[in-house]
């Protein structure tokens, strides 16, 4: 049997006399391509509108539209639930001893609080609370509360102090006592942003410790400083040799 489509003068003149069927085209994988795309781009209009848009825009739709539609819409919804559940904090509050347990032993579930226990009679304290405020406001997820020694723990030393704990569900993930452990009396900010990210308070965007970029000037200046002396005892040595053999 003659294939319809081979191409050869009979089938042709079988065309033109309408006897054969048009000749099928071969199809061309660009424009097929290009078409899927089109199509592609009309199903998913949606993923950039809200949930009003959404609402309005559902007669524009097609069936295969509304499925994926609705798929996405409850996906959407789920996702603002989540975000409507997640607390949102911003600032660095002061609690009483009388709070302890409820704002931080008893937080809500899979929230991290981070307390400082303070005297604002100590430097150090107030620089951590000053620091711990711009964290508060950077990490708005994250429960961040100061309360005064004191009202906590009756004769706390002053030695222990700054205190910084870390909570998670009602247990301390993290522990940073007294000044040598909260990062020395000149701690940066985002030398106390890597302590808490380290115990997985904080999901930070610092990628190296900051105190490891100061202890590595530190040596470096160690290093040249020594360099310099034996370089300048060396010369001396040589400068002592120099007038004991003119003189002697």
């Amino acid at each position: 049997m003659q294939d319809p489509n081979e191409d050869t003068e009979w089938n042709d003149v079988l065309r033109d006399f309408g006897i054969l069927p048009p000749k099928d085209k071969p199809k061309d994988e660009t424009e097929e391509m290009v078409l899927r795309l089109q199509k592609e781009a009309q199903v998913k209009p949606y993923e950039r509108m809200t949930l009003k848009e959404l609402n309005e825009a559902e007669d524009d739709f097609d069936e295969d539209d509304m499925k994926a539609l609705e798929m996405y819409r409850q996906q959407r919804l789920q996702e603002w639930k989540n975000f409507q559940k997640k607390p949102k904090y911003g600032d660095l509050r002061e609690i009483s001893g009388d709070q302890y347990v409820k704002e931080v032993t008893n937080a809500q579930k899979d929230v991290w609080v981070v307390i400082h226990l303070y005297r604002s009679s100590i430097p150090m304290c107030l620089l951590v609370n000053q620091h711990l405020s711009l964290l508060a406001r950077k990490f708005p997820e994250i429960k961040f509360v100061k309360a005064i020694v004191n009202s906590c723990i009756q004769n706390y030393h002053d030695r222990c102090l700054p205190t910084i704990f870390v909570y998670r569900n009602g247990e301390i993930k993290g522990r940073f006592i007294g000044v040598t452990e909260c990062g020395g009396t000149n701690l940066k900010i985002e030398e106390l942003e890597w302590k808490l990210a380290q115990v997985g308070a904080i999901n930070t965007d610092l990628e190296e410790s900051p105190k490891q970029n100061i202890t590595d000037v530190m040596m470096s200046s160690v290093r040249s400083a020594s360099i310099q002396d034996t370089n300048s005892a060396r010369s001396n040595d040589g400068e002592s040799k120099s007038y004991l053999h003119r003189n002697f």
